[in-house]
């Protein structure tokens, strides 16, 4: 079974929202899904971004693979693609 992190299309026609989810990548993409990480909405100023890190990084280091939408959406998020939920604050050397 082929584990994927996607995006999930939610909304009314022209206005759509998005949920993060993992889902099974035989599945439809509005389809069937494992676990809900998040959503997402561009269409509010400035765009909304909600994302449950810590479950993120454990899908990620289960081997769900996240689509390109998924992996940039998750980045700004905080979380990197090696499973980590990377902290905000810049390290010193």
């Amino acid at each position: 079974m082929a584990v994927r992190i996607r995006l999930l299309r939610t909304g009314a026609k022209k206005q759509a929202s998005y949920r993060i989810v993992v889902a099974d990548s035989r599945y439809p993409r509005d389809g069937r899904f494992i676990e809900i990480l998040g959503h997402y909405n561009p269409r509010t100023s400035p765009e909304t971004l909600e994302v449950d890190r810590e479950k993120a990084a454990e899908w990620l280091k289960k081997g769900a693979l996240p689509t390109d939408s998924a992996k940039s959406l998750l980045a700004r998020a905080g979380v990197d693609a090696a499973g980590q939920a990377a902290s905000r604050e810049a390290k010193a050397i």
